[in-house]
This record gives C-alpha cells, structure tokens and sequence, in this order.
C-alpha cells in the first residue's frame, strides 16, 4: 500500500509539472521565437518547478559553503541520483544557466522544450556528438552563461546510489576557459525520488542541496585535467560520506 502511495504521488507530481508548463506555455513560446529572449526562459523554469514541487510538497534546503558570487560564470558540476536533481539545481543556481543532457530528453514534453531552446543535448556514444555538444557549451560560458554538467553522464542503477567515477570533458573545457568549477551536492533528492519515480515512487519531503565554494582554473594547465576531476569527484564524495 505504501509503495502504491508513493507511485501515485509521482504521477500527480508528473501531472503538476505538465500542468504549469502548459499554463505558461504561451509565453514561453513567445520568448523561444528569439534567441535573445532565451535569457528569460529560465526564470519561467524556476516558476514551474516551485509551482509543481510545492504542490507536490517537495522543497529544497541549499546551503553555500561560502557565499556565492552568482555574477560569474561557472561550470557547474553536479552528481546526479535523481530526476529532481535538475530541479535543485535550477532552484538553487541564482545565474543564467544551461544543462547539457542525453538527446532522448528531447521526446519528453517538458524537458524536450528547455533542451530545444536553451539547453544542450548530446549523443553520449557518438564522439561527434560530444565534441559539438562541449563547443556549444563553450559559446554559452564565453556569453556568460554558466554550464551544468553531471559528469557521471547518467543516474547510476545502484539503489542505494554510490558516486560513480567523472568522464574528464568538463574539467578540460574549464580549464581551457579558465573558468571555475562549482560543486554542487544533491544530498538526498534519492530518498524523495529515485531516478525517474518508477521503480520506487516519490514521497513529500525537503532536498537538501549543498553548494561547495568554487574552484579556480585560472593557474591550471590541461595536464591538470585529470587531478582537478578527482578533486571534484573527492569533494562530493566526502559530503556524501559524512552524512
């Protein structure tokens, strides 16, 4: 009965999610006529994903090691447990922002939206595909738009979820651009909603979220590519480890 429960709970979060897009859809149209309207569309995100958690009875807790400058430009790294994790980090990132995410994200009603306009999408098994994927993403970040990857290029399969080893593509990009990485640390949206709600459903409840201080790349070569990854990767690890 409870995991019944727990699946009705993702359909009706589903459902609110759905419902507030369509509500503002008119206007979201509007600005994804225009690029230089794109910059509007994230705050329209963030309005969906309050409406729709809160109504749902989920929120989220950030904490800022340090306080965060949101007037930069980062490259902001993330682990990632849950389908709530972009939801966190779009409440939590108080900057203009862009994900890059698999391209069957594109078929989604919602996120199919967000990644035809202002995200990026790439074929993680096609090289090509990654490489044009990381040229957009510098354009964005040379705009001033920060860039939010999950360097384990997908929600790991374990239940309860471990921190599965970085691809190294963010770290080099970073250092290339000479700009900072910002850790980010979903702390519990696993325990809310696991992966995509199917298997286990959802549950009200608060995500904590931690935001780590940023690390400069400034004084970096790409030889450093590697320890900078394992240093981010190490960072996450030991505030999920402590908790």
């Amino acid at each position: 009965m409870k995991l019944t429960l727990k699946r009705l709970h993702t359909y009706f979060y589903r459902y609110s999610v759905a419902f507030f897009f369509i509500l503002v859809w008119p206007i979201l149209y509007f600005l994804s006529r225009k690029k230089q309207r794109y910059k509007y569309i994230n705050g329209f995100r963030r309005l969906i994903i309050k409406l729709s958690t809160t109504v749902s009875g989920i929120f989220f807790n950030a904490i800022e090691e340090e306080k965060v400058d949101w007037s930069r430009t980062y490259i902001i790294i993330g682990n990632h447990t849950s389908n709530l994790d972009v939801s966190a980090i779009c409440i939590t990132a108080k900057n203009n922002h862009c994900f890059i995410g698999k391209e069957e994200l594109l078929n989604n009603m919602v996120l199919g939206f967000f990644f035809r306009t202002i995200d990026i999408t790439v074929n993680r098994d096609s090289k090509i595909s990654s490489f044009r994927a990381f040229k957009t993403a510098a354009e964005r970040l040379k705009d001033g738009v920060s860039v939010v990857i999950f360097p384990e290029a997908t929600i790991p399969r374990d239940y309860p979820p471990n921190l599965h080893s970085f691809k190294n593509g963010a770290f080099r990009l970073a250092i290339e651009l000479k700009i900072p990485i910002l850790p980010i640390t979903s702390i519990d949206t696993w325990k809310i909603f696991w992966n995509t709600g199917s298997e286990y459903g959802s549950r009200p409840g608060i995500c904590n979220i931690f935001v780590h201080k940023p690390i400069e790349t400034a004084h970096l070569t790409l030889d450093d590519a590697d320890a900078l990854r394992d240093e981010v990767h190490d960072i996450i690890k030991q505030k999920l480890v402590l908790l």
